[in-house]
């Protein structure tokens, strides 16, 4: 066997049975809504606002495909916000927590229904703080995003 095909399979199978880190696997919450498209997007942004962020950055990756000659192409949103405030605090705990910023919120069509998804922070570090402020940050970021779907 080839010596680099040798080293390459044991690299491999070390990596396979490597256990994650605890903070390492980054939570989700999705919702589905059949609420029109423009609307859930109207409302995600009240619900920022509403929650004293600011959004950051707004990617309207559908839209742009379509733009360039993919008609009917599916909408696809990125929106992300930030409080600095917030982000102070969490950064102050854990400088690590910086990967988790900002905030980031993901909508799209799918099967005649809106999804919307937000990942949430991990509450399994070995930072009793930082667990507890992700714990509370998570409660917000479901709340806005179950507003956006609110039907």
């Amino acid at each position: 066997m080839d010596p680099r095909c040798l080293i390459f399979a044991i690299l491999l199978g070390i990596t396979s049975c490597a256990s994650q880190p605890p903070g390492e696997f980054v939570p989700y919450y999705e919702v589905e809504t059949r609420k029109p498209y423009d609307e859930v997007l109207a409302e995600l942004e009240v619900a920022i606002a509403e929650n004293n962020f600011r959004i950051t950055g707004h990617s309207r990756v559908g839209k742009v495909i379509r733009d360039r000659g993919t008609k009917n192409f599916p909408e696809y949103d990125t929106i992300q916000f930030c409080n600095l405030t917030e982000a102070k605090t969490i950064l102050l705990m854990s400088p690590q927590a910086i990967r988790h910023m900002p905030c980031n919120v993901v909508t799209y069509q799918f099967q005649g229904k809106t999804v919307i998804r937000s990942h949430l922070l991990p509450t399994d570090t070995d930072n009793k703080a930082l667990n507890e402020f992700s714990v509370r940050m998570n409660q917000v970021l479901k709340k806005m995003v179950d507003f956006a779907a609110e039907e």
